[in-house]
């Protein structure tokens, strides 16, 4: 579904010139959850910038359902990772929003939403505003919102990251649960090992800057997933195996 052909990046000339990405490949299949995992710095957010056309890469091609969108916008579900809530929108009238600018009627727009949102643990809350509710909760309406636009492929900017220990986990067993019912196309970016191998059926592993793929990961543990699935002898050795890639260079 989408694919990403030998994709390289870099800023400035000359001197100045920064190396971010260098010869890039990478596919996500239709309901797929696949994860990109590297460490700090390395370029995964732009990665996600010039997949959702907000950059042009210096090289290479970016293709969706076999049609080539490099350097454009519009063809994919964006959640970042601090929440984008609009603070004078009602939770249900910020989770309607990509169905409104997607040019559905707002009353319709709206009524979906509150459909959605006991689904998703909102139950009750379809009035309140962002500021009331804790960063999970902030969160979920913010999958909600790409949950429900017209685009079938959804990218993840470590959109957990925010979060504490606690409500991290319980926010990727939830995704976990939410996706399984739909199956929606999903490119997550993590700087975690263990969220990357909890949610994902394959793994990219990125270099230090400039980043490269250094190797793709199948990730074998069966699904539906929960919370032993982390302490499997076969999980804590994989995980341990991806932390000795990233230090590659």
């Amino acid at each position: 579904m989408l694919e990403l052909k030998n994709l390289s990046m870099h800023y400035g000339t000359g001197a100045q010139r920064t190396q971010v990405l260098q010869d890039i490949s990478l596919r996500v299949n239709q309901g797929e959850f696949a994860a990109i995992i590297g460490p700090s710095g390395c370029g995964k957010s732009t990665l996600f910038k010039l997949i959702g056309g907000l950059l042009k890469p210096t090289a290479g091609s970016i293709w969706l359902e076999g049609k080539e969108i490099t350097g454009t916008t519009g063809h994919v579900s964006y959640v970042p990772q601090q929440n984008t809530l609009f603070p004078w929108r009602s939770v249900e009238s910020n989770a309607a929003l990509a169905l409104e600018v997607a040019g559905t009627p707002k009353q319709a727009a709206l009524a979906t939403a509150r459909e959605w949102l006991p689904r998703i643990g909102l139950g009750g809350y379809e009035k309140a505003y962002p500021e009331t509710l804790s960063g999970g909760m902030q969160q979920r309406v913010s999958f909600l919102r790409a949950l429900l636009s017209p685009q079938e492929l959804m990218c993840l900017d470590e959109p957990f990251g925010a979060l504490d220990a606690l409500t991290r986990s319980e926010m990727q067993q939830w995704l976990l649960d939410i996706w399984e019912e739909h199956r929606r196309s999903v490119l997550l970016v993590t700087h975690s090992i263990e969220e990357a191998l909890f949610l994902a059926d394959r793994v990219y592993v990125l270099s230090h800057k400039p980043a490269r793929v250094v190797r793709e990961i199948t990730v074998p543990f069966a699904r539906p997933r929960s919370a032993q699935t982390v302490v499997l002898p076969e999980f804590v050795a994989l995980r341990q195996k991806i932390h000795s890639l990233i230090g590659i260079q």
